[in-house]
């Protein structure tokens, strides 16, 4: 199935390799198997069933109609395929306004996160007028931290989420939008 290329939840982004556009319902079954991949979902909740992607699905797609912004579903342009979702995020009781990422392990290892994530700061400190961004990251999520360090965030020190991911540590990760536009040459 080739996957739409727009949704009429919110704004499609282009990159060199990759298209960001909200969730639509044809993404239901990439979705399902991202929650499915345990390695991918290791740090952001675990596997889930089917039942409770479709929840998760449509939290999303509400956020994008209440808030106007929230995750992006990822496509791969050379092959048409969804490969993860990274966004701007900022549910009640966040330590701040986030850009978050999730990439099939599949997709994993090939710049596609730090494609999208750039994409995605840019974005939220252009479109939205953002003067800040954090990821928060599991102490142990190297990987992710990796990321964001080559992003030009820093680690901030250690933060709380709210339920039901109260009891998860996690560390704040982020940048100003100047800090962000000085490391771009901006």
């Amino acid at each position: 199935m080739t996957l739409p290329l727009t949704s009429p939840l919110g704004p499609t982004i282009e990159t060199q390799r990759l298209i960001l556009r909200p969730p639509v319902t044809e993404d239901f079954d990439a979705f399902c198997a991202f929650h499915a991949d345990a390695d991918a979902m290791k740090f952001i909740g675990g596997a889930v069933s089917p039942a409770l992607v479709w929840r998760i699905m449509r939290v999303l797609a509400g956020a994008w109609a209440l808030d106007g912004f929230h995750m992006f579903s990822v496509i791969e342009k050379s092959s048409g395929q969804w490969i993860g979702r990274i966004g701007p995020l900022y549910p009640h009781g966040w330590p701040d306004r986030e850009v978050g990422w999730g990439i099939m392990s599949s997709a994993q290892g090939k710049g596609y996160a730090k494609e999208a994530a750039t994409a995605c700061i840019d974005y939220v400190f252009d479109v939205l007028g953002w003067d800040h961004v954090v990821h928060t990251i599991a102490p142990d999520n190297h990987a992710s931290a990796n990321l964001a360090k080559a992003l030009g965030s820093y680690n901030q020190g250690p933060g709380k989420l709210p339920d039901p991911y109260a009891n998860e540590p996690v560390n704040i990760w982020g940048q100003t939008r100047d800090e962000w536009k000085q490391r771009k040459g901006q």
